[in-house]
């Protein structure tokens, strides 16, 4: 995540209620961090090869980047309504939508999407241009998701990885910017029964498994309370499968934040199987916050 002083959150805007639900967040995550919010739109047709701008003669407000400057100027202003006061800017950039977003993420403190565009197919529920971002993004991606609270803990996936590390740590300072508690959730399967005869040895076994997972959480939250002493920190080590565990927590949290990839992922695929579960599954907004390669 980029730290600098004039960073922005920056989110990406396509005219739909998903991307007006993702600039009323952006602006809320903005004023929080004391960071400006960029609005930009990424302008696909001059890479189609289809003219923008209006014929002669056309009536006043035709053509299609006249209606992207409009789109622009909405969700500016959506911002504005929202969060009176916030330096709000607005850019229109000729490419694709991922393409554009992620050329803005070397410099953004994080980038904000909705979690379905335009064109988007119903059965979809998350978009291609938010799991496109959240793979390759350098800094952390918020989804809006769900149900947007002011209350609730923010809740992080925590598997043991060093890659879930960056994610612990964007999530406390999300903890602490919000003023909410945070809630480290570590979820994992194991078989705990074959059989009636096996039933002793294998609840040894589940409990010295469980004794190990406490661990693997107590190891990955080590220090955390040092460095966010005003952050009420809450462990949970849950015997299921993680998308099911963070979805059900996602019900009363303000949000949820996983790790691009995690312990146990294939290492070909570049958004984890757990990540894309919770996008599609929350009911609150989700951050997938990439560790750097």
């Amino acid at each position: 995540m980029n730290s600098a002083n004039g960073a922005a959150v920056v989110v990406g805007v396509d005219g739909s209620e998903s991307a007006l639900r993702a600039v009323r967040l952006a602006a809320a995550e903005a004023v929080r961090r004391q960071r400006p919010l960029r609005v930009v739109h990424g302008f696909i047709w001059p890479l189609l090869r289809v003219r923008g701008s209006a014929p002669v003669g056309a009536p006043p407000g035709a053509g299609l980047r006249h209606q992207a400057e409009e789109l622009v100027a909405a969700a500016v202003a959506e911002a504005q309504d929202a969060a009176p006061g916030l330096r709000v800017s607005g850019e229109i950039i000729d490419g694709e939508a991922a393409a554009v977003l992620l050329g803005e993420t070397p410099t953004a403190t994080m980038i904000v999407l909705g979690d379905r565009g335009l064109g988007g197919f119903a059965a979809l529920v998350v978009g291609s241009v938010a799991v496109q971002v959240a793979q390759h993004a350098d800094c952390p991606v918020l989804v809006a998701r769900g149900t947007q609270r002011t209350t609730g803990p923010v809740v992080v996936g925590v598997d043991g990885s060093v890659l879930s590390r960056a994610a612990v740590e964007f999530a406390a300072e999300e903890a602490t910017v919000r003023g909410a508690p945070l809630h480290a959730v570590h979820a994992y399967t194991h078989p705990t029964s074959s059989g009636p005869g096996d039933m002793q040895p294998l609840v040894y076994e589940e409990s010295r498994l469980r004794d190990e997972e406490d661990r693997i959480l107590v190891e990955s939250l080590a220090g955390l309370t040092d460095r966010y002493p005003r952050v009420p920190l809450t462990r949970e080590v849950v015997h299921g499968r993680p998308v099911a565990v963070l979805s059900e927590a996602a019900r009363t949290a303000q949000l949820v934040v996983v790790g691009g990839r995690g312990r146990g992922e294939l290492s070909g695929l570049l958004l984890g199987s757990v990540s894309q579960g919770v996008l599609h599954h929350a009911d609150c907004p989700v951050a997938v916050v990439r560790s750097p390669e």
